[in-house]
């Protein structure tokens, strides 16, 4: 009689949210709590909390100091391993350490989870204050502006009083921005990379779609998911919205020459009956798959409704005028590939006086992502924004 096979692995689902909690390994993640904080559109947020990581040693007079910010989905986590409490290595391992272009043996490097984000910092998925239960729906509105007043009071809590650079690409580098424009007493010199000065009515709805496949999800719940079992969080509708992102992230001519029209290896896409997929199909699913292991749907909802109203001219007399008024200098890149951030957002903010050199151009054929995996071209960017920063 033959033996009976192993019955099929199947992989544990998901759980609620992917954010960091408490009870969680910390790793390098160290905590500021900073307060309350007034939100620009209306209220104020209670008991502030960021998570950050550092790099290097602080100066006595603190002038090395330089701080990094991360894009929509990323942390503080800018280089190292994966590993407890790191669901995956630094994001900018190459450009980050001894001897590379962010030297950390002459600088000290700051990175904070942003505000709203789920790595640590205060977003939907922490413990409302006052309450055992998650923040959840009732978690309000945040913008940019808030994202960069809450990294100030950080900086305060670190005795840092001026940063030699700002540094950031994406959603980070609105954030380098808004801190050349908010803060410019504070700021030597920001590298605003693969960015736009305000989002545009196609990035508005490209990241709306995403917004609305997440609360479209039956797991939502409205936003109180968090401490549902596993498999019950709005993993569907985060899979979604993180498939469309990704297709903004890279470009057509990439995904062709990579995936054409071939088929995933055994599956046949053209099967008259349960069809497999198209080898785009399974990238597609294994960055869905990933994201939703690591991060929290209701912090994916709040940063990307963010970005939808970023905008630097927000109260300072419109975007032009904001522009004109920066005195911090900016190195401004964009990637020439990039679909959604396309260059002419870059040029916009490359005419205003601030900046120096006028538009670099990153060559890539990953799109947007370059910013991300464009290391060797991004180093004298970095190099040369330090040295403004320095003078």
């Amino acid at each position: 009689m033959a033996a009976a096979l192993p019955a099929a692995r199947t992989a544990p689902p998901p759980p609620a949210t992917g954010a960091w909690r408490e009870d969680h390994p910390a790793g390098r993640r160290r905590f500021a709590d900073l307060g309350d904080l007034p939100l620009q559109l209306g209220g104020a947020l209670p008991g502030v909390r960021l998570a950050y990581e550092t790099w290097g040693v602080l100066d006595e007079d603190g002038s090395n100091a330089v701080l990094v910010e991360h894009a929509l989905t990323g942390d503080a986590h800018v280089v190292g391993e994966a590993g407890p409490g790191h669901p995956t290595p630094g994001w900018w391992g190459d450009l980050v350490g001894p001897g590379r272009a962010l030297d950390t043996d002459r600088w000290f490097v700051v990175a904070a989870n942003v505000l709203g984000g789920c790595q640590g910092s205060t977003g939907p998925a922490s413990r409302r204050p006052g309450s055992t239960a998650p923040w959840g729906s009732a978690f309000p509105r945040l913008t940019v502006g808030d994202q960069v007043a809450a990294e100030v009071r950080l900086a305060d809590a670190l005795g840092i009083e001026r940063f030699a650079a700002v540094l950031g690409g994406s959603m980070g580098g609105m954030r380098s921005l808004e801190w050349a424009a908010a803060q410019p007493g504070r700021v030597g010199a920001a590298l605003v990379l693969a960015t736009c000065a305000a989002s545009t009515a196609d990035q508005i709805g490209a990241q709306s779609a995403q917004i609305a496949a997440v609360v479209a999800d039956p797991g939502w719940h409205g936003g109180d998911y968090h401490d549902l079992p596993a498999g019950q969080g709005p993993h569907t509708g985060l899979g979604l919205a993180r498939r469309l992102a990704h297709l903004t992230y890279r470009t057509a001519a990439e995904l062709d020459a990579r995936f054409g029209r071939l088929p995933q290896p055994g599956e046949d896409p053209l099967a008259p009956v349960a069809p497999g997929r198209f080898a785009v199909q399974s990238y597609l699913d294994h960055h869905a798959g990933k994201l939703v292991h690591r991060f929290d749907a209701g912090s994916y909802v709040t940063l990307t409704d963010a970005l939808n109203t970023w905008d630097v001219g927000f109260r300072r007399g419109g975007t032009d005028a904001a522009l004109a008024a920066v005195t911090t200098p900016l190195v401004v890149a964009a990637v020439d590939s990039d679909r959604l951030y396309p260059v002419a957002d870059s040029e916009r903010i490359a005419a205003s006086p601030a900046a120096v050199g006028g538009l670099r151009l990153v060559t890539s054929t990953a799109g947007h992502d370059g910013f991300l995996v464009e290391s060797a071209q991004i180093a004298p960017l970095v190099r040369e924004v330090l040295d403004l920063g320095s003078r």
